[in-house]
């Protein structure tokens, strides 16, 4: 059991889904677990109607999520769970930063519509505003700013987008990014973990990470380097890792490749990021 913390334990909200989630650890690493239909095995014996009420109750949108295309995403954020588990760099995280990075990966994708054939290209900034919203619920402080400023944050942040010429899909204004990042300090406080945790959940597709994944709309070197502080720095690189591992758990030769070309990335940005020593 995590203590000593000074936010709600994610392991003591969940506790059923995060021993799931070590329970498909042991299952992948005795190779019990080595498909995507041993997988979805697995999670339609746990995701019981019970169960998803009972997550629907604590993250409302859930049950929402995992309506479209079969439970496409509800089967990926449970493999992005059982990646960043196995990840050395989730590992290295202190405890309190793990429980952080656990509450990120439950609402990164929470408002996610996935369509066969479209691109929800807005679901990280939408995930932020439900995270924004139900955390506070949950246990999580909050400042004596943050009920005059939720409901316009909220949709000034969902407003937040442009509709390029050439494309059938918005892409997240960046322009807009220093109102909503400096909006999530005001209700939450600077550095807070609710802080850290929505603003994870809204930049997590916002880096050049992955050659295989379109990115809607990458930040910029300059941008990089006036939005990611180096608290946020780690819980970053582990979610986007994490979020690769949820598409390539079982495609070796992918997923290696994946981790390369984001390892290279984070250790670009990270020099000029974080402090040298």
């Amino acid at each position: 059991m995590i203590t000593a913390l000074n936010f709600p334990s994610f392991d003591e909200h969940f506790s059923d889904l995060n021993n799931f989630i070590l329970y498909l650890v042991q299952q992948y690493q005795t190779y019990r677990l080595a498909s995507w239909e041993v997988l979805a095995h697995r999670c339609r014996q746990f995701y019981t109607p019970d169960v998803m009420d009972a997550i629907e109750a604590k993250a409302p949108g859930w049950k929402k999520m995992a309506s479209y295309s079969e439970g496409i995403t509800l089967e990926h954020v449970t493999c992005v769970f059982l990646g960043m588990y196995m990840l050395p760099e989730f590992q290295e995280l202190s405890a309190e930063q793990q429980q952080m990075a656990k509450w990120i990966i439950l609402f990164h994708d929470i408002d996610k519509a996935h369509i066969r054939g479209q691109r929800d290209t807005m679901h990280a900034f939408h995930s932020a505003i439900v995270a924004a919203r139900d955390l506070p619920r949950l246990g999580f402080p909050v400042t004596d700013k943050y009920a005059s400023l939720i409901d316009a944050w909220s949709e000034y942040t969902r407003q937040a987008f442009v509709q390029p010429a050439d494309q059938n899909w918005p892409k997240p204004d960046n322009q807009k990014l220093p109102n909503i990042l400096s909006g999530i300090e005001d209700m939450f406080g600077e550095q807070a973990p609710a802080t850290l945790i929505i603003k994870t959940a809204l930049l997590h597709i916002s880096l050049l990470v992955d050659r295989n994944y379109q990115t809607p709309a990458p930040l910029t070197d300059k941008e990089v380097k006036r939005f990611i502080s180096p608290a946020l720095f780690p819980l970053l690189r582990v979610m986007m890792f994490a979020d690769n591992e949820g598409w390539s758990l079982f495609d070796l030769e992918f997923r290696d490749q994946q981790k390369h070309d984001s390892s290279i990335e984070f250790e670009r940005i990270r020099k000029f990021i974080l402090p040298t020593s």
